[in-house]
């Protein structure tokens, strides 16, 4: 099995591919054989990374998310876009609006904006309405976003998991038989290959607070610690108050994809695991800020005291 370690968008990822002897390019190309991550997989990989942060990054000023926040439009969306609202749509409505991808304006209005400079600029501030803020339409030559108005997406409470998958099945494409990618906190197996990974304590990140198998599936976390910088505010809000949550300070999902399971990660801050079950199959874990912790009855795994 080779590995490789890098950083992007901001994180530590680590790959670790067991590779068939032959693979195929995106153009219908052979690579050369081998067992290990060459060079091509990691240039290929690297591409899918930039061309999606290109296009869903809100810090930075050339992202397709940047341009639709300086003016109102119709919005040619990327060809795999369509997994990624359809989710945030199902997850919207399952919170009563507090998780939505129009959550930008609210964060930035926190201080966390594509400067970082980390200081609320006045009162929290409530997300718009998705009905009145946007709507999808299918074209003959793709998904189209209409925004009759300027408006700041944020897709980070499932971007990075889908990230995942979309790096993971890129290399499954080019010959992979056993992956593993991890992008700190976002992690997906493919193959037969089981693994058991430990729940970080965000209190102590030295200890943990149960650990659990993943097999064939992902598993995404998601902290208040994680992105905190002052008294009670982190990247977690609640979209329709624009406030960050209280009470959970950290949840744990598995799921068929990374996508799901990150997405589910941040739905726990927000509603019950009992009505996301109602639509999902996955399993859980949740602390909460008086050291409570709770999981799933299926849990593959174990929680500690």
């Amino acid at each position: 099995m080779a590995s490789s370690r890098f950083d992007a968008i901001g994180v530590p990822w680590r790959l670790d591919v067991t590779k068939t002897c032959g693979g195929e390019h995106d153009d219908g190309r052979q690579d050369e054989g081998g067992t290990e991550l060459g060079d091509a997989d990691l240039t290929a990989v690297h591409a899918l990374i930039e061309r999606f942060d290109q296009d869903w990054s809100r810090f930075r000023d050339d992202s397709l998310v940047s341009r639709m926040a300086r003016e109102p439009g119709s919005w040619p969306l990327p060809e795999d876009a369509a997994p990624l609202l359809d989710l945030y749509r199902e997850l919207h409505d399952l919170t009563d609006g507090r998780l939505s991808p129009l959550a930008g304006a609210s964060l930035e209005q926190l201080g966390y904006d594509a400067a970082y400079r980390l200081e609320p600029h006045g009162a929290p501030r409530a997300a718009p309405r998705w009905a009145d803020a946007l709507s999808l339409r299918e074209t003959p030559a793709g998904l189209v976003l209409d925004c009759p108005s300027p408006v700041l997406l944020d897709v980070g409470a499932a971007g990075k998991g889908y990230l995942v998958d979309l790096v993971g099945d890129l290399l499954q494409a080019r010959g992979a038989i056993e992956t593993v990618v991890d992008a700190s906190g976002d992690l997906r197996c493919w193959g037969e290959r089981s693994i058991r990974v430990a729940l970080e304590n965000p209190s102590n990140p030295a200890k943990a607070v149960g650990v659990v198998e993943v097999r064939g599936e992902a598993l995404c976390g998601s902290a208040s610690n994680r992105r905190a910088w002052g008294d009670g505010l982190h990247h977690i809000v609640d979209a329709t108050t624009g406030r960050p949550v209280g009470g959970v300070i950290a949840a744990w999902a598995i799921a068929e994809t990374a996508l799901l399971a990150d997405g589910l990660a941040t739905a726990l801050f927000l509603t019950e695991p009992a009505r996301l079950a109602e639509r999902f199959a996955f399993q859980w874990v949740r602390l909460f800020d008086d050291g409570r912790l709770e999981g799933s009855p299926d849990l593959s795994g174990e929680l500690f005291a």
